[in-house]
């Protein structure tokens, strides 16, 4: 699956799951409330969802720019060797 296949809601809404699901290891305050993604209220689950827009738009930003860094080289194997 490449990155342009990944939907922003569905990688929010693995984020929040994984989140809460971690968060009682790394908690450092007893009171964790754990919400389920539907349980958010709309805004909060907005807010994710940018946040992972924005991340896939920087993964598919980096992504392209280091295909382009590349493009002048042979791919292994492919390289001409002799005068």
């Amino acid at each position: 699956m490449s990155i342009e296949e990944v939907s922003a809601e569905k990688l929010a809404e693995l984020f929040h799951h994984y989140h809460q699901v971690l968060a009682p290891e790394f908690a450092h305050s007893p009171r964790v409330t754990l919400e389920s993604w539907n349980d958010l209220p709309r805004d909060e689950r907005n807010r994710i969802v940018a946040a992972a827009r924005l991340a896939l738009l920087e993964i598919a930003a980096n992504s392209k720019q280091r295909d382009d860094s590349r493009r002048y080289f042979a791919k292994p194997g492919e390289a001409e060797w002799g005068c």
